[in-house]
């Protein structure tokens, strides 16, 4: 069975949401990702970390978090 869901990934100021799909089995391991979804965030996480934020915004919807003064 498998089920959709969303990751963060967070790197400086900004924030992405990824789409992934969780996989559910009888393994002890469950749930888990696919080989390319885990690839999808570590290139999200890479990305974001370099300041590109349009290779980013291609696998997810990117935010740029803004501190507020309290």
């Amino acid at each position: 069975m498998d089920k959709q869901a969303t990751k963060l990934v967070h790197e400086g100021d900004y924030i992405a949401e990824v789409d992934v799909t969780l996989v559910f089995n009888e393994d002890e391991w469950s749930p888990f990702l696919s080989l390319e979804d885990a690839n999808k965030l570590d290139d999200v996480r890479r990305a974001l970390r370099d300041g590109d934020v349009d290779t980013a915004a291609r696998f997810g919807r990117v935010y740029r978090l803004v501190a507020v003064d309290a």
